[in-house]
């Protein structure tokens, strides 16, 4: 994502600031990785709005025994490749412009499951061309989005999923190509769930 010159790293390397002081890129996406893994077995899904402080706080869980920006939006301009992602001063807007429309419909509550995975598809990739954070967008995104498919009572499993594929959609819905998001949804989000009885 960066340079040696971006104030995000160590000086001198391509490598993120971080609380283990980890200056290898290898190491640190293999610890990324495993605090990531533990930190979200713990995460349990809230009631909404699944606004951008929800996804805040997902991200702030996952990473913050990492990184002391856990949670918190992005002051630079990134790209990844190709991809330039939404200028740092248009992150919170334009997230919360989606999120309010979210809202707006209802979170995707009562959505038959073909619409609910056009929707989930669709707003997916406009969060990640968003990029609200300067690592871990693709991990609190996909957290955040199964417990908005949970809060509207169907299962889902990311299990099936490749990496590349994952990345190989999110680069072909910032061409505007929406299909295989949608044929990645289509085959994690599955059958309603029987309704929670209480009391």
């Amino acid at each position: 994502y960066g340079t040696g010159c971006d104030p995000g790293n160590f000086p001198g390397t391509d490598v993120l600031r971080n609380k283990l002081g980890i200056r290898n890129r290898e190491r640190l996406a293999e610890a990324d990785a495993e605090f990531a893994a533990i930190a979200a077995d713990a995460i349990e899904i809230t009631a909404p709005p699944f606004d951008l402080n929800y996804l805040c706080g997902i991200h702030r869980q996952l990473f913050d025994e990492l990184y002391d920006w856990a949670g918190t939006i992005r002051t630079v301009d990134i790209a990844k490749g190709r991809t330039r992602f939404c200028t740092a001063e248009r992150v919170i807007p334009e997230a919360k412009r989606l999120l309010d429309r979210l809202s707006e419909q209802s979170n995707f509550v009562g959505l038959q499951r073909p619409e609910l995975v056009r929707c989930v598809a669709e707003l997916y990739a406009e969060l990640n061309l968003i990029h609200p954070f300067r690592e871990g967008n693709g991990r609190a995104l996909r957290l955040f989005f199964e417990h908005l498919i949970l809060s509207c009572g169907f299962a889902v499993s990311w299990q099936d999923i490749e990496p590349q594929a994952w990345i190989d959609a999110c680069v072909a819905s910032v061409a505007g190509d929406y299909v295989p998001l949608k044929a990645i949804f289509e085959r994690c989000i599955g059958c309603l769930l029987d309704p929670v009885v209480t009391g």
